[in-house]
């Protein structure tokens, strides 16, 4: 009896906890759905938006309080993998009509810190090779970048470029692509490099992770009030970046910029020729993870929100076909 009063003693002296709070994880039971959503509501005929076709697009929700927050996304087939900005997991198959299957959860195995924060695994962007499967994490506030196994459960190797030591804490690494010849390009989120415009750009000459002090730095110029928040390579090689912007009263709008490789050279500021924008009254949110595939000779774009786990939001996916320029 005395021990149980001593112990209950210490708890009622010792004040609560009151540092940052515990990262949440996601719970065992992988519980979410998809609920298909239009374009435009009130014009349900409409499909196409500038150079993209409407395919279609859900929303995803679940009861479990860790679900949300996607900044990057992966797509194979069917098979969809989805990171959350505080180090989350989500896998399911989606067939052509939204229905969803083989459903999981998971945490990154390791990152930056202890993991106990969000600061810890604040995953940002995440890029692939195709042909060995492994992925590449890019980390804001820690300003790393790490490597990962194919099915994301071993890290394998990570570093932080002193190029982007002095980023600010949440405008890291925001987007981020493989290109084919191995390179790797990088975009922080808002700051430009100093005494220049546009938002900080690293082309990496290989892996980042072995190879971080190689490569050259330029700059990129978004659409004027927007952030770039991600980007992948298309077919030809060009890249295809997504901008979003938040304005007041609490409202999205999302813009997608093509470039061309050829222009990204040493010091370059390069600007992006628009071809699409996702704003009211079309469906709009928090846009922040990109990916492109193909089916049969049809390239595939598909763009995921961060809800920022905030009721006023939805995790929305959608699809789209991007169609030829117009001669």
């Amino acid at each position: 009896m005395r021990i149980l009063q001593s112990v209950l003693l210490l708890l009622f002296l010792i004040p609560p906890w009151m540092g940052e709070k515990r990262l949440p994880l996601l719970g065992p039971v992988p519980r979410f759905e998809a609920r298909r959503v239009g374009l435009d509501n009130a014009n349900p005929g409409l499909k196409r938006v500038g150079q993209l076709t409407w395919l279609g697009g859900v929303e995803l929700t679940s009861p479990d309080p860790a679900f949300g927050g996607f900044s990057a996304m992966a797509v194979t087939g069917d098979r969809f993998t989805l990171l959350s900005d505080g180090g989350s997991i989500v896998r399911f198959r989606m067939d052509s009509r939204g229905r969803l299957s083989e459903r999981s959860f998971a945490e990154l195995p390791a990152g930056p810190g202890t993991g106990w924060s969000k600061q810890d695994r604040d995953s940002e962007s995440m890029t692939v090779d195709p042909e060995t499967g492994q992925v590449w994490v890019g980390f804001e506030r820690a300003n790393e970048i790490w490597r990962f196994s194919r099915d994301l459960r071993r890290s394998e190797a990570n570093a932080a470029p002193r190029v982007m030591a002095g980023w600010p804490a949440n405008t890291g690494a925001e987007a981020m692509a493989r290109l084919p010849d191995g390179g790797f390009i990088v975009i922080g989120e808002r700051q430009p490099w100093p005494g220049h415009k546009g938002r900080a750009a690293i082309r990496f000459s290989g892996d980042p992770t072995l190879r971080p002090d190689t490569g050259f730095r330029f700059s990129y110029v978004p659409p004027d009030h927007y952030d770039p928040s991600d980007m992948a390579v298309l077919a030809d090689g060009r890249l295809l970046i997504l901008n979003r912007r938040f304005a007041l009263p609490f409202t999205f709008s999302t813009k997608l910029t093509v470039i061309d490789q050829a222009a990204i050279r040493p010091g370059a500021v390069v600007r992006g020729r628009e071809i699409a924008t996702l704003a009211s009254p079309l469906i709009h949110d928090n846009f922040e993870g990109l990916v492109v595939t193909r089916e049969g000779k049809a390239t595939i774009v598909w763009i995921v929100s961060d809800d920022n786990q905030l009721f006023l939001q939805r995790s929305l996916l959608l699809k789209f076909r991007l169609e030829p320029e117009s001669r």
